[in-house]
């Protein structure tokens, strides 16, 4: 400490504050490594010192600056410590204060460094004590630059609460302040100085952000206070009078005017007057304006004085014992001058005809000086709360006060204890700060957030029932009626199948237990949204409380979408398609369904598994673009796989569903998503898809053995990339077979070996992003699946590169062509139309768990691979 003889080394120019700045940065960095308990004992010590010495320290205040009253600045002193110390003295500051073991969070408080405390004329020593202390319980230094006129008491206060500090054991010259205060020398200390705190005129704070260090800056008050014509008038005007008169009317959140409903004005006026106030004539109205404001800046003569003083100013005489001068005006325009910041017992007093009117000439009151700072209404809380709404939202202050004496009511926790005590209220964007709220310890730190890598929850979810068994299909639909009481199915299918009479062992059953059915069968193969939404129009007539999906994904798919038009007709299509990077976090929440309907998938063919998938592939007709809608809610309620629905399915259906079960299953094992629940379905997928497919596909209805076991391996497969997820073989599959009308299994049949390839590589240009998923390790899971079937190989990409040799084998098998210009796809066509169909494979659904991110001129160069055959540049 920089003492001599018990006097300090004087701040009076740069070079000694130099030095000033100096220890003070020695004494913080050693502050900054104390405990909370060596700091909380030093903030009770400062606490306890400064409210010792309240009134000494107000009548210094008053004696030096000659404004404000004693009794309040000992006030001011006592909350300044009491209230600062008790709203702070068990939070945490130091070290770890927060920490959450579950989910890796901790949070470590850190100081600022050296503060900078710019000290106004009308708080010197309750601002001084409040900044002093809530910098010594952030391990914080503060260097203090008192205003010229109130130098002596904000000093003495600073030294107060230093000496109490280092007698606990704070490092000496952790306080420090300019002795000889300047301009110089308070905007070289806001250069210097880590952060700023600065509470004084407009001209201040403007200097302090233009600084170019943070700062913590309040605005000017022009307090408007409504009185209601529900308001209690005995409570409110005295409220006023209480917080006017406060320390001659300094404090920022004062009322500066107040505006009276017309059915209560008269009232108010005599209680005014009954209660002391002095209600100035016309011509002592007019001298007080040329009093109030001195050009064009408010008079520093009235700052702090009392009514009689400012009257003599004004030049009449109103009894000694007046409280405030009120002048009763009607214009709220700048050019007012009892609508400025008076800072003064004096106030403006508006008659307002109704609610409304009072609220204009608030916010213009607000607009004149006030923005950002603090209103206040005066009203029936219970029975008005309308209009206690409307005030709260229109009024552009961070404090808003209802039926509280505003001086009080804004500093905080004397008339609402949830509102933090403080002396430097922020106002705000509105009032050009940093901060909006009541300033404390909170904005003196720093906090360190240490996040530890944590995966997130996965999840397995199925529909509630999957019925499986060849000839389970009636047994199934008894509960219909047996268990669940449904009087009314609403059937969607394709053409094909209603013709071929795939719906009429459903219809038999619904006939046989008296269930009344609808059947819809116009469902295109690619389903579109305008067939969607005319299947839903139909339900919107028919009002089922069950729908069935009966086909392959196409009916599946359409009539998940008309489930939800049906259930929710307002829902937007576009913003059910609306990508997701994590289904748990979507911007768009899809509705709750099954409200109204109870939904069940029946699939005819082995190979979408959409019977068991919270997914959808809708075609916007006037685009042609496919949308793969994800949610669970899209997830049926009951699974009906019965493969005698399956045993007539021709050859190329059988492929093409069979060779897309086996891209589900291959891309749900290497997804970023994949768990050990479905690992194991789609490795057992996988098999049994290679074992049998090429037997239904050569024996069909003849090896009901065969359709079975595709059957399962088909919903076994869904179910593994219902909660796996796809990757970016369906994606380019998409938009492949959006752009030229391949069935959406030989699209996947074309890309897989590619993208198989294109994932496997151990050094991706990048790799996907997902907790779970630590590094590229596509290579070692395609190995695996390898090793699953029995395909041989001496390293991993040996038995990869067999896998894909074993997969170009069972498309063969099952007639799968090797090359998408195979599909008699004309070259320019497929050249010309490439770079759009890459953007929109791109930014497909699937892409986002594809355990390699593409990027667009690899999906390109997937797309030339498959086309041609082989590797192309």
């Amino acid at each position: 400490m920089r003492k001599m003889t018990n006097r300090y080394e004087v701040v009076d120019n740069v070079e000694n504050l130099e030095k000033a700045l100096k220890r003070l940065r020695e004494a913080q960095r050693v502050y900054a490594t104390y405990t909370q308990e060596q700091v909380d004992k030093i903030f009770f010590e400062a606490a306890m010192a400064a409210n010792k010495m309240r009134i000494p320290l107000a009548k210094m205040a008053v004696e030096e600056t000659g404004m404000g009253v004693v009794e309040d600045k000992v006030i001011k002193n006592h909350y300044a410590s009491e209230y600062i110390y008790n709203a702070y003295k068990n939070t945490k500051t130091c070290g770890v204060i927060e920490e959450d073991h579950a989910f890796g969070i901790k949070k470590i408080a850190e100081p600022l460094g050296v503060v900078a405390a710019v000290i106004p004329t009308t708080n010197p020593t309750s601002t001084a004590i409040f900044k002093t202390l809530i910098a010594l319980k952030t391990r914080n230094a503060i260097i203090i630059s008192p205003h010229p006129r109130a130098k002596n008491s904000t000093i003495e206060a600073a030294r107060i609460v230093l000496e109490a500090a280092v007698k606990a054991g704070a490092p000496e010259g952790i306080i420090d302040w300019i002795d000889v205060p300047s301009l110089e020398l308070t905007n070289m200390v806001m250069r210097e100085a880590d952060v700023i705190l600065a509470t004084g005129g407009p001209g201040l704070v403007k200097a302090a952000y233009s600084s170019g260090k943070p700062a913590i800056g309040v605005g000017a008050g022009n307090t408007p206070a409504i009185i209601d014509d529900s308001a209690d008038i005995l409570l409110a005007v005295n409220s006023i009078i209480l917080s006017k008169t406060f320390d001659n009317g300094m404090i920022c959140a004062s009322e500066q005017s107040v505006i009276v409903l017309d059915g209560v004005y008269k009232e108010v006026k005599k209680e005014f007057a009954k209660r002391g106030c002095y209600f100035l004539n016309e011509e002592e109205t007019e001298k007080v304006r040329k009093t109030i404001i001195i050009n064009g800046a408010l008079n520093a003569k009235i700052v702090g004085q009392t009514a009689q003083t400012i009257a003599k100013l004004a030049g009449f005489d109103v009894p000694e014992t007046t409280k405030i001068l009120i002048g009763e005006v009607s214009s709220v325009d700048i050019s007012e001058e009892f609508a400025h910041e008076k800072l003064s017992p004096v106030l403006a007093m508006y008659r307002a005809k109704d609610f409304d009117d009072a609220l204009i000439k608030a916010e213009r009151l607000i607009a004149d000086g006030g923005f950002g700072h603090t209103s206040s209404l005066y009203i029936d809380t219970v029975t008005q709360k309308e209009k206690l709404q409307k005030f709260s939202e229109r009024m552009k202050t961070c404090r808003v006060l209802i039926n509280t004496p505003s001086s009080h009511g804004g500093i905080g926790d004397l008339y609402n204890f949830k509102l933090a005590p403080s002396l430097t209220l922020g106002c705000g964007s509105w009032g050009g700060n940093s901060v909006s709220d009541n300033v404390g310890v909170k904005h003196l730190l720093n906090i360190k957030t240490v996040a530890e890598r944590r995966e997130n929850m996965l999840w397995f979810r199925t529909p509630e029932k999957i019925y499986i068994k060849r000839g389970c299909l009636p047994v199934a639909l008894d509960e219909l009626k047996n268990v669940m009481g449904k009087k009314k199915v609403f059937i969607v299918t394709d053409t094909f199948l209603y013709n071929n009479g795939y719906t009429k062992p459903i219809t038999d059953k619904l006939d046989e237990m008296g269930i009344v059915h609808k059947t819809f069968f116009e469902v295109a193969p690619d389903p579109s949204l305008a067939s969607a939404k005319a299947g839903a129009a139909e339900m919107l007539a028919f009002q089922p409380d069950t729908i069935i999906a009966v086909g392959g994904g196409s009916a599946m798919d359409a009539a998940k979408i008309m489930w939800v038009m049906y259930e929710h007709p307002e829902v937007d299509f576009m913003d059910m398609a609306m990508r997701f990077m994590d289904i748990r976090k979507r911007v768009y929440t899809f509705p709750k369904m099954g409200q109204k309907a109870y939904f069940i998938a029946i699939p005819t063919s082995a190979g979408t598994g959409s019977e068991v998938t919270p997914f959808a592939v809708i075609t916007d007709e006037k685009t042609g673009i496919k949308y793969p809608l994800a949610d669970y809610e899209l997830l049926p309620n009951m699974a009906i796989v019965d493969a005698d629905m399956m045993m007539n399915a021709p050859k190329g259906l059988t492929a093409a569903s069979g060779i897309d079960a086996l891209t589900h299953a291959l891309e749900a094992y290497v997804s970023m998503l994949a768990t050990d629940y479905t690992d194991s379905l789609a490795l057992r997928a996988i098999k049994m898809i290679f074992e049998y497919l090429p037997k239904a596909y050569d024996n069909g209805a003849n090896d009901p053995v065969a359709r079975e076991k595709m059957a399962n391996a088909a919903t076994i497969a869904g179910m593994a990339f219902a909660n796996a997820f796809l990757g970016v073989c369906h994606s380019m599959a998409h938009k492949l077979g959006a752009f030229y009308h391949l069935p959406h299994g030989v699209a996947n049949a074309l890309m897989i070996n590619e993208v198989i390839r294109f994932n496997a590589s151990e050094a991706p240009t990048k790799m996907g992003t997902f907790p779970q998923y630590d590094h590229p390790r596509t290579l070692a899971r395609y190995a695996e699946i390898a090793d699953y079937l029995g395909i041989k190989g001496k390293t991993n990409e040996e038995k990869v590169e067999n896998l894909t040799k074993a997969i170009d084998e069972l498309k063969e098998k099952v007639g799968i062509k090797k090359a998408i210009k195979d599909y008699d796809i004309d070259e320019k066509e497929f050249l010309d139309r490439l770079d759009e169909m890459v953007e929109q494979a791109f930014d497909d659904q699937c892409t986002g768990a594809n355990p390699r991110y593409p990027l667009m001129n690899e999906i390109k160069q997937m797309y030339l691979n498959a086309y041609y055959g082989g590797a192309k540049e």
